[in-house]
Formats: C-alpha cells, structure tokens, sequence
C-alpha cells in the first residue's frame, strides 16, 4: 500500500486514483494491441472516471457506452472512437446516438430494422450483438449466455435472414476471465457464426478480459487473438474491458466514525455498501482492506458496517492487530471499477470524495460532492 493513502490530507471518505498503477495497466494493454494486432477501447459501465481520460486516451483507441449520457462522456471527454450497445434504444435515443458514435450495435433484428435507414443514412457503422451460447461467467447476475437471457441475437435466430448493412458482431460473454475463456469464446464464435464472419469487417469482442490481473496469461491471449485473427486476417478485433482498465489502480479510503457492540464489536463506517460499494452485496464479494486479516486471525474482529439506515449494510468481518477507534483510516482496495459508477445517495450519506494521487506523490482533490448534488437528483 501507498503510505500516502493514509495521510490526512486525503478527505475521507474518498476514491483515489492511483495514477501509476493506470499507467501500467493501460500500457499493458497497449502492448496487446500491438503484438495481437487488436483495438481496445474502455467500457465506460465499468470506469467512466473521465478525470483520467487524458490518460487513457494515449493508450486505448476510444470508449463504448450502454446509453446516450455514456456516449456523450465519451464524445466530449475523450473525443476519440465512440461505440455503443444498448438492449433496446428508443427514438430519441437513436436521434442523438447517429451524431456521437461510429459504431452502434443492436440487440435484436426487431431493432435493426427499425432503424436500419436512419443509421446507415449518418454513416455510422452497424453491428448485431450476437449470444454464442458459451457461458464463463462465475456469477449467474453477470453471465449473459444463461438460458433465457435477454442480451443477444442465437445463431439459430439468424439463419435466412438478410444482413446486408451489418459490418460487425458484438460478442460480450465474459466477466473477469481468463484468456482461456477468451479462447473458448473464440471457438463458439466460429463454430456458430463462421458462415457470417467472411461478409463481416469487425468483430468486438466485448468486455470481461481480465488482463491486468496477477497472473493473467497475457502471452495465452495474444496467441489465441492471433490465430484466430490468421483465419479471418480481414476483420478488426475489438475488444471493450472495463474493469482491466482500473483493476487494482485505487482504493476507497474509509474512516471508523464510532464502535459499537452487539454480542460482537461493530465499526461503523462513513462509507455506506449500499450507496458506495453495492457489488459487496449484489454479487457477493469481500473486499480486502489493507492490514486486515480475516475473522479471528488477528488480535482484535470487528464487523464492518455502513453509515445508513438499512439493517444489512454490512461490509463483512475483519480482523486488525490492534482495536480500532474513532478516526481511524481503513483502505479498501481495488475500488475503482464497477464501484464509483454504481454509487447513489441512498439516505443522503455523505457521498465519497473523488481524487487521483499523481506519479508526483501529489494528491489531486477532483470532485466533493454536496447537498446540491444529492436534491438535484430529487425533485
């Protein structure tokens, strides 16, 4: 951990963006595209931090957004390649979308036609997101392949069907996987889509490719793009993460505001799971914090719990070596990816702070929020 995290001049609670740690994962990935031969661009889902973008923009080749806000963040914070799925678009959704992306995919024929002139009339480029049927994801709420879901058009769907003004399959199957999963997802794509990739120009991939994590085999991933790229060498491989991006690259610096006990001690935190954290319970997961061990481990086991009135805003529980008291700072990791951009202001608690601190050791306060912020989302 960076000792700077716990300096008091970072307000608490508070995300930070480690600028290093971004910088290594977005030069990871440009080491991908380059010996794969592949475009990547950020999913804005999983980190729309668009304070960061100058940086990222230097790497990745543009962003893709799930709706016509997210395509706007994209275009005028980023202004470079602008791509966008959505499970259904709506009139005026369409209207704005023509004049911000290059790409468009749609979720459904239904759709397509719908709005099959109005596309190819702005010059945007068109695409179908595909369901190769091939499930890897560990948790049934992020597994798009699930018998029954609503995210994909099957092979079975497409046969005697006229695609003319389609240039691409988007394909998004994947949640922090491997690149064996990558290469499984390969396969389905070409043994159920085969007879349509030869009248195609690109091929995205989606998200899910977890390549900045420890362990990941990179050199596994480049050889699975690369083969399969030798059997189609004319389409354009795109692939969209999100939470690769800022894997690992800053915490949610939190602060123990009381101690309380009910047949164990509890911390109450001035962080709220449910308004700043909600995949700790959507998914579950136990997020690491930083000296801590796991319950009974380590001298002193508290509870961790949040500052809002639901009864299971719970974090989890956690061991320190030593009592923890009013004031005192917990770091949980990894907390930049699919957390900011799912926060609300559920019972108004104090929303956390937005800051990067800087290759410098200098710590950039970028956003506080305030009162205005949580009655503007009112009315």
């Amino acid at each position: 951990m960076n000792p700077l995290l716990l300096d008091k001049s970072i307000p608490s609670p508070c995300y930070v963006c480690e600028e290093d740690k971004l910088s290594a994962n977005l030069r990871l990935m440009q080491d991908v595209q380059s010996r794969a031969g592949v475009d990547i661009i950020l999913a804005l889902k999983g980190f729309s931090m668009w304070s960061t973008f100058d940086l990222v923009k230097q790497y990745l080749q543009g962003a893709t957004a799930s709706s016509v806000w997210e395509a706007k963040l994209a275009k005028y914070e980023m202004a470079k390649e602008v791509h966008a799925y959505a499970p259904a678009y709506k009139q005026k959704d369409m209207d704005e979308l023509v004049n911000l992306c290059e790409h468009i995919s749609f979720n459904s024929l239904n759709q397509w036609q719908q709005f099959k002139q109005q596309v190819l009339n702005a010059g945007v480029s068109a695409g179908l997101r595909v369901n190769p049927e091939n499930q890897e994801a560990d948790t049934p709420l992020y597994d798009p392949c699930a018998p029954g879901s609503r995210l994909g058009i099957l092979a079975s769907q497409l046969s005697g069907k006229d695609l003319s003004g389609i240039d691409g399959f988007h394909v998004h199957n994947l949640c922090e996987c491997d690149s064996f999963a990558t290469e499984r997802t390969l396969k389905a794509i070409d043994e159920k889509f085969s007879e349509y990739l030869p009248q195609l120009t690109w091929l995205n991939l989606g998200g899910g490719h977890l390549m900045t994590r420890k362990g990941y085999d990179v050199e596994h991933l480049i050889s699975a793009l690369t083969k399969f790229k030798a059997k189609y060498p004319h389409l354009r491989i795109i692939m969209e993460p999100g939470s690769a991006v800022a894997w690992e690259a800053g915490p949610l610096v939190a602060e123990v505001v009381d101690i309380v006990e009910n047949e164990q001690q509890i911390a109450i935190l001035d962080i709220s799971a449910t308004a700043h954290m909600p995949d700790v319970l959507e998914m579950p997961y136990r997020p690491r914090v930083t000296g801590s061990g796991q319950p009974g481990e380590k001298a002193y086991t508290y509870k961790l719990g949040g500052n809002s009135c639901l009864a299971g805003d719970v974090i989890d529980e956690y061991s320190f070596d030593a009592p923890l008291k009013p004031g005192d700072r917990l770091i949980f990791e990894d907390m930049l990816h699919y957390t900011m951009v799912k926060t609300s202001f559920f019972n108004g608690v104090e929303h956390p702070h937005i800051g990067i601190l800087r290759s410098s050791g200098e710590f950039a306060l970028i956003k506080s929020f305030t009162y205005e912020d949580f009655k503007g989302r009112l009315s």
